[in-house]
C-alpha cells in the first residue's frame, strides 16, 4: 500500500500551500519536492484563500508565526475545508507561550483539519496534559498512544505523534510507525518537512491511516538509507543525503 500511495504522489506531484514557519521553508520546499510533490509556499494574507484553492493540500505550521500570518492560515484552512482538500496542523511549540496557546484554538475553532501532527509535547498540551518541553522540543515523556487517541477525539480528525516511535490514530484506531533516524532530531525542520510530506499523502486516494503510515514509514526509511552511507558524517552531510533519499523508491530505501 505505501509503494501505492507514494507513486500515486508522484504520479499527480500535488501543490502544496505552505503556511510553514521561516526556518525551515528552504528545507521543507526541497524535500517536497524530492519525494514528489509541489509545494509553494505563500504566507500573504492577501492571497492566501486563492492560493489555498489552487491546491491540492494545505499545511499549517505555527513555528514562527505572527497575527497577519494567523489570519492567513485561516483564510488558507477555510478554503482548503470549502474545496474538500486535506488541511494538516503542525501546532509547533504550542505550550510554550500563550499566543501560540490561542492561535491554535482559534486555527481549530474555524478550520476542521485533516490532520494534527505534532511531538508528545505539542499534542499533550492541546488536550491539557502536562509534559516537559523545552522551546518547540519535547523533553518529557507521554503515553503517545492515550495522547493520539484522545487528540483524535477530540478534534474529529487524524492524530500523528511523532518521536522514536511514531503513533497514528483516528478514532479508537492506532497503528505505530518505528522507522527513523537519531540524526532526524538534528536537523532543523525534520519535523515540519514530515508535515508537508504527510499532507502530499493525504491527497491521494488511500484511507487515512494508510496515508499516514506510509507517509511516516517512508520517511524513517528515508533517513535511515541516508544515514547509513559512508559519506555521512553527521548532521550536515545527513541532511543533504536524507533530501537524496526522498526521491528515492520505496524498494530501494528498503534495501539493506
Amino acid at each position: 500500500m505505501s509503494i501505492k500511495l507514494v507513486n500515486e504522489v508522484r504520479e499527480k506531484q500535488p501543490l502544496i500551500h505552505n503556511l510553514t514557519n521561516q526556518v525551515v521553508m528552504n528545507f521543507s520546499a526541497n524535500g517536497l519536492l524530492a519525494f514528489g510533490g509541489s509545494p509553494i509556499m505563500a504566507m500573504a494574507e492577501e492571497e492566501a484563500w486563492d492560493i489555498a484553492q489552487l491546491s491540492d493540500g494545505v499545511l499549517i505550521n505555527i513555528g514562527t508565526l505572527t497575527e497577519p500570518h494567523l489570519r492567513a492560515m485561516i483564510l488558507a484552512g477555510k478554503a482548503a475545508n470549502e474545496k474538500g482538500i486535506p488541511v494538516v496542523i503542525d501546532p509547533v511549540g504550542v505550550g510554550a507561550t500563550s499566543f501560540r496557546a490561542k492561535a491554535f484554538e482559534q486555527i481549530v475553532s474555524e478550520v476542521q483539519p485533516t490532520a494534527i501532527k505534532g511531538n508528545t509535547g505539542e499534542l499533550a498540551h492541546i488536550i491539557g496534559v502536562s509534559v516537559a518541553t523545552k522551546g518547540v522540543d519535547s523533553i518529557g515523556e507521554g503515553d503517545n498512544e492515550t495522547i493520539a487517541m484522545q487528540v483524535a477525539e477530540k478534534y474529529n480528525t487524524l492524530a500523528i505523534v511523532t518521536g522514536e516511535v511514531d503513533t497514528i490514530s483516528y478514532g479508537q484506531e492506532v497503528v505505530k510507525n518505528e522507522t527513523g533516524h537519531d540524526l532526524l532530531a538534528k536537523v532543523t525542520g525534520s519535523g515540519c518537512l514530515l508535515g508537508s510530506i504527510l499532507t502530499a499523502c493525504l491527497s491521494t486516494s488511500g484511507t487515512r491511516f494508510d496515508q499516514a503510515h506510509a507517509a511516516t514509514r517512508f520517511y524513517g526509511l528515508a533517513a535511515e538509507k541516508a544515514a547509513r552511507l559512508t559519506s555521512v558524517n553527521g548532521p550536515g552531510t545527513f541532511a543533504a543525503r536524507f533530501i537524496d533519499a526522498l526521491a528515492m523508491d520505496l524498494t530501494q530505501l528498503e534495501e539493506r
